[in-house]
């Protein structure tokens, strides 16, 4: 890594104790089999950088984001953060916001999609159920249609619980595939992106307990521009 690759590092908020950024579609949140770069690489870069921070700095994933999904990445720069808000959202206390667009509108304009979802690891894809089976977890997600253009639909995503691949299912499930998300019926375009954005965290800062929201713009290309 270099100190030009840090230019990807979109800051939206940023204190002492925590660093949330914009992550780009395409990028890992972490380290995976692939080897490739994970984006909290180059994030601890970034405030080794700006900070002249000597030796390794630390960063603690307070969330992931799927490779393909893009926006707001919230990240812990201590110990004592990182513990305080996992347990956040482990027990929903994190208000969490995502914009999807599909290019087929949900039956209803809003609801609530409450699923038992079961994952295969092998082949990385999660299945759903109206009931629940062995080793399957329960979703629940809130969704409303925001607008329409001719062609695409944009919807709000509210999860209540934090599943793998929890939005992507809930919108397979309305017969609305995410745009790009051909894993779950989606029609394909940017091979390194699907058109699903973190837009908004609400949650209680772990030190000072100010209520945060920190929002990401969605990114400026398409299908985004359609709306």
């Amino acid at each position: 890594m270099q100190e030009s690759d840090t230019n990807i590092i979109v800051p939206l908020y940023e204190d002492n104790h925590l660093l949330a950024i914009n992550k780009p579609a395409g990028w890992l949140s972490q380290g995976d089999k692939t080897g490739d770069e994970p984006i909290i690489n180059l994030a601890k870069l970034y405030v080794k950088i700006k900070y002249n921070k000597p030796g390794d700095v630390f960063l603690g994933l307070c969330h992931r984001l799927d490779r393909p999904v893009s926006g707001v990445l919230l990240l812990a720069r201590t110990s004592k953060a990182l513990e305080r808000v996992n347990k956040m959202f482990a027990s929903g206390q994190v208000g969490k916001t995502y914009l999807a667009i599909s290019h087929k509108s949900p039956r209803e304009k809003s609801g609530t999609i409450t699923q038992w979802l079961s994952k295969d690891s092998d082949r990385n894809i999660v299945s759903a159920s109206s009931t629940e089976l062995n080793g399957s977890r329960r979703a629940v997600t809130n969704y409303r249609v925001l607008d329409k253009s001719e062609s695409h639909t944009m919807v709000e995503l509210q999860p209540l619980s934090g599943r793998s691949h929890q939005l992507r299912v809930a919108m397979k499930s309305m017969k609305s595939p995410i745009l790009g998300d051909i894993k779950y019926g989606g029609a394909r375009s940017d091979p390194k992106s699907i058109a699903l954005h973190c837009w908004k965290l609400e949650l209680r800062h772990p030190v000072t307990k100010e209520l945060i929201t920190i929002t990401a713009p969605v990114p400026d290309d398409v299908p985004w521009v359609y709306f």
